[in-house]
């Protein structure tokens, strides 16, 4: 006879991984205002975001989706897309992943990069469609800062480690070897760590 198994996914997060919502049926999406792909091959998710845009008010009317993931990666899009409807494209640019994994009841640790990768996502499409309407000014794009220069690593690279699990400074070496040759970027790397720890898992 089986065991009782309990379930570390909410009621909300099953919902919407078996029964998601906005899903894009087709591949064309020349029908979109925003188009925002983000992918990432470490975990082997990838996320397509398309979105349907009031021009007067810069209000999202319309938000559709597909996620090539897991399924704390298809709840996530899911539940993001429902999130957006109704938001101005600057609110929308705001979510954070905390906000869809408070909307999803939580998510394991281990899988709170699915709700990043949403996230970004989105404020791809939004800032695709801010360039296809002649507004480079209202595109917010963050580059990417080398934090190690002997080992070529960048912020978003330690943010990424995070994701997957670093919590110390060794765990930081072993997924991106900063530090490893001069040693001179311990204190800025050590900070950065904890910020994104902070940022994505505390309360």
């Amino acid at each position: 006879m089986l065991k009782q198994v309990n379930w570390v996914y909410s009621d909300t997060l099953k919902d919407h991984f078996m029964n998601p919502r906005n899903i894009l049926e087709t591949d064309d999406t020349s029908g979109f205002d925003g188009v925002g792909m983000e992918g990432n091959l470490a975990c082997g998710d990838q996320m397509m975001v398309a979105i349907t845009v009031n021009a007067e008010k810069e209000v999202i009317t319309d938000c559709k989706w597909k996620t090539y993931g897991c399924a704390s990666a298809i709840a996530s899009t899911s539940v993001l897309s429902e999130m957006v409807k109704g938001m101005t494209l600057e609110a929308a640019f705001d979510l954070s992943p905390k906000d869809v994994t408070a909307e999803l009841g939580g998510l394991p640790e281990n899988k709170i990069h699915c709700s990043v990768l949403g996230d970004k996502a989105l404020r791809a499409a939004i800032n695709n469609y801010f360039e296809r309407n002649n507004m480079p000014e209202r595109v917010r794009k963050e580059k990417a800062k080398i934090v190690c220069q002997c080992m070529n690593v960048t912020d978003h690279e330690i943010e990424d480690a995070v994701l997957e699990g670093a919590r110390s400074y060794a765990e930081l070496q072993e997924h991106t070897k900063i530090g490893t040759v001069c040693g001179q970027c311990r204190f800025e790397s050590e900070a950065l760590l904890e910020k994104y720890i902070h940022l994505h898992f505390t309360e």
